[in-house]
């Protein structure tokens, strides 16, 4: 084989025959860390002054019920057994109140419903949107929506333009990890970078009904080869697939393979250390929930999220689910609300003692909210027109409840903010605008919020 065309198999050659080389199926580029100039992951300065640094996302699969959750409607409760005036797909459909009861907490009295106990007692962290909403009431469109800003077409993902806009601040970590995504409502795109470059992707830990504990990252230690012999070959192929590159000119593939290759060769030595949690202590171990099997799950994520956002991953989104309660309300928010409750309060006691809080912005919520009216008798329909998220530190306004739903909890009505403008105003406590922060791609400047989107000043410290 002549040398060209050994070149020009490189790229084949370096991810399909192995030959000891260290290839991570499925893994994302991130800096190369041999030419920076060429990084898309070289850390940027921000647009204006960030308040936060870094993202965890709490992703509530399926939608939780807003009603139930974080948005109190006594007259909701008054109603009860009535027929709906807005029954939408359910004709005759009779509203129904919320099983739990609801409680003032924290300075502000923040109304929270026994579901969560152990979230209620860090309400003055919590900033509550209760007047959220989204284009359509169907799981796929709304989770890209809000993962993406689009139902319609391909784009990339949030944490995507979020690593785009700010570069990264590990080089032997991936800048934006996802675990145990789900392979439903979109898919691969929720987390993927789209037309930006392949670096910005999330690298997938675990998958949906994996147990969190049994999540690896495949092939992450050559068993032939030692560091020395690695770092020769690694050199051999990717000289070969640089050239190609430089021949080509444009070869987004190549490029992402060359990145990918150098941070699999980093991580050897570093992820595994970051994912083992045997170093916890018992103390921490019980914080997080990791001794109540119903919790442990979503314990483990919380507390891997913790130790990658303190190693300098920018984002770090983990998922929990189904909400998804058409019937069977009562027993299925119970269960999810048990599993996520006590290690998210967790977590936010933990950023706290550690200093992290500040500089972290945690997201929880779903892709919309639940009906007011019931369906099945113990369930409730799908609710894009108005539901509940809620944001803690990172420059939030802590201890506040910020727009309002209808008296029953149908629309928003008071300060409605759109999927866009939550965008927005994500991306502006990064440091980032959401108008400036943009991708050229198919003739026109993309931008994550599309042509919409408005910064919610009120909801900032």
């Amino acid at each position: 084989m002549n040398p060209q065309s050994l070149t020009r198999r490189g790229l084949l050659w370096s991810v399909a025959a192995g030959g000891g080389c260290l290839a991570l199926a499925g893994l994302p580029s991130v800096a190369s860390g041999t030419d920076p100039k060429r990084s898309p992951l070289a850390p940027k300065v921000p647009h204006i002054p960030a308040r936060a640094k870094r993202v965890i996302f709490l992703c509530m699969n399926g939608a939780p019920s807003h009603v139930d959750t974080f948005d109190y409607k006594p007259e909701l409760a008054l109603a009860d057994g009535k027929t709906s005036s807005r029954p939408g797909r359910i004709p005759g459909a009779k509203l129904m109140a919320s099983p739990w009861k609801f409680r003032q907490h924290g300075a502000a009295g923040l109304w929270i419903s026994e579901l969560f106990p152990e979230v209620a007692r860090h309400a003055d962290e919590l900033c509550v949107i209760r007047s959220l909403h989204t284009d359509l009431p169907a799981h796929p469109e709304a989770c890209l929506m809000l993962h993406t800003g689009s139902s319609q077409f391909i784009r990339p993902s949030l944490g995507a333009w979020i690593l785009y806009g700010l570069g990264s601040e590990t080089d032997d970590l991936p800048g934006f990890i996802a675990l145990r995504p789900s392979g439903r409502n979109g898919g691969a795109q929720n987390f993927g970078s789209a037309f930006l470059p392949a670096a910005c992707q999330a690298t997938r830990i675990g998958s949906e009904g994996q147990p969190m504990a049994q999540a690896r990252i495949s092939n992450i230690k050559n068993p032939r080869l030692g560091t020395n012999a690695q770092r020769l070959q690694l050199d051999l192929v990717q000289a070969m697939n640089r050239d190609l590159v430089e021949r080509e000119r444009a070869h987004p593939g190549a490029d992402g393979v060359i990145e990918s290759f150098e941070l699999a060769f980093r991580m050897q030595g570093r992820l595994p250390r970051v994912m083992d949690l045997t170093g916890e202590s018992a103390e921490m171990r019980t914080l997080y929930g990791l001794d109540d099997p119903a919790a442990a799950d979503f314990g483990h994520q919380c507390l891997l999220a913790r130790r990658f956002i303190e190693a300098g991953v920018r984002f770090v989104e983990l998922a929990q689910g189904d909400w998804d309660q058409h019937r069977g309300l009562r027993a299925g928010h119970l269960r999810n609300a048990r599993a996520v409750d006590r290690p998210i309060a967790g977590l936010l006691a933990d950023l706290r003692v550690r200093g992290l809080l500040d500089e972290t912005l945690v997201v929880w919520g779903g892709e919309f909210g639940r009906t007011p009216h019931g369906q099945n008798a113990d369930g409730r329909d799908h609710n894009n027109k108005g539901f509940a998220v809620w944001l803690a530190g990172g420059g939030v306004k802590p201890g506040i409840a910020y727009g309002q739903t209808d008296e029953l909890g149908y629309e928003a009505v008071e300060n409605p903010m759109h999927v866009h403008d939550l965008h927005a105003t994500i991306l502006h406590l990064l440091g980032l605008d959401h108008e400036r922060l943009t991708h050229r791609h198919a003739g026109r400047d993309m931008r994550l919020t599309d042509v919409k989107g408005v910064v919610h000043t009120a909801i900032l410290a």
